[in-house]
């Protein structure tokens, strides 16, 4: 089992038509395109892709498509996770047989199981494939943290070897790693965390901002790689008011209408999300224009 996802790993977009209905055509140039800029991995149907409101046969299409565009390129993960824990192990069993190189598993949402019932979701979950496996917290999207101990229970399952930190809390980073083998990735969920996951022992980031900004998230995190740290904050500071625009409103909300001044039709979001206002549109523009990332 190859369990190297990668440093800067982009959560994709899902582009749809004027229908809302997913625009494969669009989807199979943007992932292609964000190989091409540097990212070693590509994470379908997750909370940017708005994997909520995509029914199981668009997922798989999905999954496939990515892989037949750049999955000799770079690591297809796939969001095949939700509340329910067998739904879960079902949809990963499927993303394992079309192919996937292994899946982000977010903590189940709204239900909120205590810490015991978080560590047999996951485990389920895990027992079910055999490809590696990402956690994924996000407290403020599920209602629940996944807590460092209980990650660290879940890093002696053999298949579970990364997780998407995104509690926005350099104490939680702390734990985590002082808690987790070498060997066990940390990745921030949070563009503007970055620089501070790595610092804390982080291997790099699922990413949103890279849609717009993959060279210099990348250059950033290669940066610090080789000990050039003071360079890498600069680049970090110089991105910093990008990585705050584009959650001015619910992700993927800002992303998406970035995409769209860039040049891209990725079209608009589903209901219950709605465009973005016009107003915070123009500061998303200006600060795109500012950093040279428009065209």
């Amino acid at each position: 089992m190859d369990s190297d996802l990668g440093q800067m790993l982009t959560a994709v977009v899902t582009p749809f038509d004027s229908n809302l209905e997913v625009n494969y055509s669009e989807f199979r140039k943007l992932v292609k395109h964000l190989v091409d800029e540097g990212s070693d991995g590509i994470v379908v149907s997750g909370t940017t892709g708005e994997s909520p409101t995509l029914t199981i046969q668009e997922k798989l299409r999905l999954f496939e498509e990515a892989l037949n565009q750049v999955g000799d390129r770079a690591k297809i993960i796939a969001g095949t996770c939700s509340y329910s824990t067998r739904e879960s192990m079902e949809l990963s069993r499927e993303a394992e047989k079309i192919g996937v190189h292994g899946i982000l598993a977010v903590a189940p949402y709204y239900n909120k199981p205590p810490q015991e019932g978080l560590y047999q979701h996951f485990r389920s979950i895990a027992e079910a494939i055999s490809i590696p496996v990402m956690l994924y917290n996000i407290p403020s999207r599920t209602g629940i943290n996944i807590e460092p101990e209980t990650v660290a229970r879940l890093a002696e399952i053999p298949n579970i070897c990364a997780i998407k930190e995104a509690a926005g809390s350099a104490d939680q980073l702390s734990v985590l790693r002082s808690l987790l083998p070498n060997d066990f990735a940390i990745y921030s969920g949070d563009d503007n965390m970055t620089f501070v996951t790595m610092a804390l022992g982080g291997k790099g980031v699922v990413s949103v901002a890279s849609h717009v900004a993959a060279r210099e998230i990348k250059k950033m995190i290669e940066l610090f790689k080789q000990g050039k740290i003071d360079d890498a904050r600069t680049l970090h500071l110089r991105l910093y008011p990008l990585f705050r625009i584009i959650f001015i409103s619910t992700n993927p909300i800002p992303i998406k209408a970035a995409l769209n001044l860039s040049g891209w039709s990725v079209g608009s979001v589903r209901p219950p999300l709605c465009a973005l206002e016009k107003e915070k549109e123009e500061k998303l523009k200006k600060i795109l224009h500012n950093l040279g990332l428009l065209g």
